[in-house]
Parts: structure tokens; C-alpha cells; sequence
């Protein structure tokens, strides 16, 4: 769903279709350079739009706790910006050449050009959230992309590797993935002002919504449709990337299985992705990595038992529920 477009009805982030056109308009602001490469790449990702829940999570637990001022547009576009620098530095490390359903900007322009217009976007977010004028601000999204910068070389680390354990796995989630929805979070209620009991649980609420999301993202890694997801199923097998359906059936199918997926997992060999997607599948590995998302949902929706009830109180709690009954 692009910001430029109201979301539908139905949807979760409907109620803020008005506020994410202003996040819109504050990106587009930002995005210019004299540099006509460095414009042409940036609005090449930024307009492929996405679901934009990171910078609706800012205005949503900043709207939920009475915030009525200007500054969470600023930094949801922030959150944005981090958001856009990491997908650009990440498809050239994983050497991916679809996002989004579309080319991704280092299979049109090529790596170095993504990596370096990459590293403008994360500047330009930090030019950005210093007119904000507040410490607290800048520690949060500092240590944010700090921890997000870990979970890339951890990442890194455990590719091609199929001793991965569950909890390896989860760690690059939560510094990966779960880190920016819990600054987007934390950063609404400081905002409006929540005490510090209140800011934790805001934060705890964007850590578990990130984790549901990415785990849901592994399942349709292996039962969705391109069109759907914008990328290539089996991608991170390619990559061998050892996610939680892979983990899990690493510890409970057949040895002949184990050695396959072993295998694939060192070499990036998807020839047998049929195979392996059977094996998956009968082994209950979906349905296991979609129960631990459901966990998180339910850990995400229990967070939020302070909050007031509000419209915006029950559109994060429907967000909860989206980002594990989603096909996208």
C-alpha cells in the first residue's frame, strides 16, 4: 500500500490515510539532492510505496496517547527513511532482483549506486531528526540503527549455515526486523508524552508486531504467490537463509530430509525447492512458525492494556491481527 493512496476501508490503517499523505509529502521533501542519481534512485524505491507500517506505527501510538502536534510526520518519514536505506543495502547483499514486484534498484542501477545512495538515505534521515531538537529522539533512532546494523551481520553470519538454532534465528529477527517497529512505537508515545511504564509497553507492542510480521513474512517465503508478496518465493533459500520453517524441519523430518535441506542451505541450491516445500509443508513447519507469529500478535495486543480505548487503540489491535491473517 503506497502512502499516496487511502488505504481501504477494512484495513487497519485506513483511520490514518489523511496523516500518512502529510508522511508522504514530508518524504518527497526530503528526498531531493543536487546530485540527479542520487533523487533518481532514492524516488525509484520510496515511490514503490510498500505497507508503510513503520511510519504508521508512529502516528498511530502517537494519535492513541493524545498526541496533537507536528512532529511525528517528520519522524515517521525517519523511520521511513531507515527503513528504505536498509532494503537498499540489503538487495545487494542478498543480490536480490525483485522488491516489491518491481526491479530492485540494484539490478536497474547497479550495487555501488545503491549502496552509496543507501548511505545518503540513512544521512538524510539523521539530518531529518535532528530538527526535531530532542536527545531522547536521536538516542532512540541512533541505538535503532545501531542494533539494526548488528542484526545485518548476524545475519550475515548465519547464511549458509544449517546449524542455525531457533534462537539465533529470533535474535536477527528482533535486531533486524523488530527493532525499527519498536522505535517507530516508542518514539509515539515519548511524543505525546506516556509515562516511562507506558513507553516500554508501546516499545514491547512495536517488538512483538515486528516479530508476527517477519515470521508470517517466512511462511509466505514458502506458500505465497510472487504477485502477492513482490518478491520471489524461494528467495531465501537461494540465499541460504535458514528461517524457522527451515530450522524447524532441520529438527524433526527425516534424515533424508535433513540432508537435503543441509545441502541447499550451504550451497544456495534451489533445484529441489519443490522438494524441500513438500517436506515443509507435511512437516508442520508452516504451521509451527505461524503459531509463534500468533504468539507474538497475542504478546503485541497485550501490550497495549493501558492504553486508552480510541479508535487508534483498536487499530493497532487490528494491525496485531493483519499481520498474521495477510497473504502479503
Amino acid at each position: 500500500m503506497s502512502a499516496a493512496q487511502p488505504a481501504t476501508q477494512n484495513h487497519p490503517l485506513s483511520l490514518i490515510s489523511a496523516d500518512m499523505q502529510a508522511v508522504d509529502a514530508a518524504i518527497r521533501a526530503q528526498l531531493h539532492s543536487d546530485v540527479p542519481l542520487v533523487s533518481q534512485i532514492a524516488d525509484y524505491i520510496i515511490s514503490a510505496g510498500g505497507k508503510r507500517i513503520r511510519p504508521a506505527l508512529v502516528l498511530l501510538m502517537a494519535k492513541a496517547w493524545g498526541y496533537t502536534g507536528q512532529a511525528h510526520y517528520q519522524l515517521a518519514a525517519v523511520i521511513e527513511f531507515i527503513h528504505t536505506a536498509t532494503l537498499l543495502h540489503d538487495d545487494v547483499v542478498d543480490e536480490s532482483d525483485l522488491r516489491r514486484g518491481r526491479k530492485t534498484a540494484n539490478a536497474l542501477f547497479g550495487n555501488a549506486a545503491s549502496v552509496l545512495v543507501g548511505d545518503f538515505v540513512y544521512s538524510r534521515a539523521f539530518q531529518m531528526m535532528v530538527s526535531v531538537n530532542n536527545m531522547r529522539v536521536m538516542q532512540i533512532l541512533a541505538d535503532a540503527t545501531n542494533v539494526i546494523a548488528e542484526g545485518e551481520v548476524l545475519q550475515l553470519m548465519n547464511m549458509h549455515d544449517p546449524d542455525v538454532t531457533e534462537e539465533r534465528y529470533l535474535q536477527v529477527i528482533r535486531s533486524k526486523t523488530a527493532k525499527l517497529f519498536e522505535a517507530g512505537t516508542e518514539l509515539g508515545s515519548l511524543l505525546a508524552g506516556a509515562s516511562e511504564a507506558d513507553i516500554a509497553s508501546s516499545a514491547e507492542y512495536g517488538r512483538s508486531l515486528g516479530t508476527a510480521f517477519q515470521l508470517i513474512d517466512d511462511v509466505l517465503d514458502y506458500s505465497g504467490n510472487a504477485s502477492d508478496i513482490g518478491k520471489n518465493v524461494g528467495d531465501d533459500l537461494r540465499e541460504g537463509k535458514a528461517t524457522l520453517p527451515l530450522i524447524y524441519l532441520m529438527q524433526h523430518g527425516s534424515e533424508k530430509e535433513r540432508a537435503l535441506v543441509r545441502s541447499c542451505i550451504e550451497t544456495g541450491d534451489e533445484a529441489h525447492f519443490d522438494e524441500i516445500l513438500a517436506a515443509i509443508t507435511t512437516s508442520g513447519a508452516l504451521d509451527y512458525t505461524r503459531r509463534q507469529a500468533e504468539l507474538a500478535s497475542e504478546r503485541a495486543k497485550a501490550s497495549l492494556i493501558s492504553l486508552p480505548a480510541s479508535p487508534c487503540k483498536d487499530a493497532l489491535m487490528a494491525l496485531a491481527d493483519f499481520a498474521v491473517d495477510r497473504n502479503h
